[in-house]
């Protein structure tokens, strides 16, 4: 059974930074162009980590198996982008994230190479004083929290060679134990951790 946790300094701060800032955002969600969608980026202290999911394999699917952060694209009967978030999250992992859990929100995120498709990404903050059990549903392999301390660590942090759409490319990743986390993901949680790194 999990239990409160007090914030850490580190949370605490991050807290105070997402309050004031004011981030970069994509043309106006409403307007055309492109498709929009939006994450969660939940953060839980003992110790302080973020929640990730592997997207479970689907045929036709452009981010099939990869690292990511809870979320999916907006509906239309999503209110707004938050919205979205707080849904996606519930329906992929069984976590229900209370409004005033919200921290902020991090700088909007697009796709850089033409094979993705043109679908811009909003990240929220959440920050949960505990872990909930989580129950993921068919569109998600699996999830696990994962610690700030190690994504922080020089040499997480770091070009990678992968084949994407039958191309040799390096992309900047962060290498877990056993997975690497990139394109947009890697994005979101950058600008994260440079909120965190400010000090």
């Amino acid at each position: 059974m999990s239990h409160a946790q007090p914030l850490t300094a580190r949370l605490d701060r991050l807290r105070e930074r997402l309050a004031s800032h004011r981030p970069w955002t994509e043309p106006d969600p409403d307007a055309g162009g492109l498709r929009w969608a939006a994450v969660a980026v939940i953060l839980a202290p003992a110790p302080d980590a973020v929640l990730l999911i592997r997207r479970a394999e689907r045929a036709g699917d452009p981010w099939s198996g990869h690292m990511a952060l809870p979320g999916g694209r907006r509906e239309p009967g999503d209110d707004d982008l938050s919205t979205t978030a707080i849904r996606e999250t519930a329906e992929e992992v069984g976590l229900i994230l209370p409004r005033d859990h919200l921290l902020g929100t991090l700088d909007d995120v697009a796709p850089r190479t033409p094979v993705l498709p043109p679908i811009a990404i909003r990240p929220f903050v959440f920050l949960l004083r505990e872990r909930s059990p989580l129950t993921l549903n068919r569109e998600v392999a699996s999830a696990r929290w994962v610690d700030l301390d190690g994504l922080l660590l020089p040499g997480t942090h770091h070009p990678v060679r992968l084949e994407i759409a039958g191309e040799s490319r390096d992309v900047a990743a962060y290498q877990l134990d056993d997975a690497i986390v990139w394109g947009m993901t890697e994005r979101v949680l950058s600008g994260l951790l440079a909120h965190i790194e400010r000090g």
